[in-house]
């Protein structure tokens, strides 16, 4: 059985985040990249909630990683929603990956 767009994009999102909800690992990266690691992130937020709605997966993941790439240039609240934007997506993309019963 072939995988999902959305999973498979899901799975990137969820990786991508819990990197970035590393202490000091993933705040330098922000701080290195000049910010625009958030904004990429935003990007890749709203393609994988593009395909979510196409194929049906579960939303609130990349919803709200595209609010944590809004607001995660706050040091504590950036680390924090990073996090659970991850510990979300990771379950989404579980969810997502598993065939459907009818």
């Amino acid at each position: 059985m072939k995988m999902k767009i959305s999973a498979t994009l899901l799975w990137i999102s969820a990786i991508a985040e819990a990197f970035l909800a590393i202490p000091f690992l993933g705040g330098s990266l922000v701080i290195s990249t000049g910010y625009s690691v958030l904004g990429f992130m935003f990007v890749l937020h709203a393609i994988t909630l593009f395909f979510c709605f196409r194929e049906y997966s579960p939303k609130s993941g990349p919803i709200l990683g595209i609010i944590t790439s809004l607001l995660a240039w706050i040091p504590l609240i950036g680390w924090a929603l990073h996090l659970l934007s991850a510990i979300v997506l990771f379950i989404n993309a579980a969810s997502a990956s598993r065939p459907r019963r009818i």
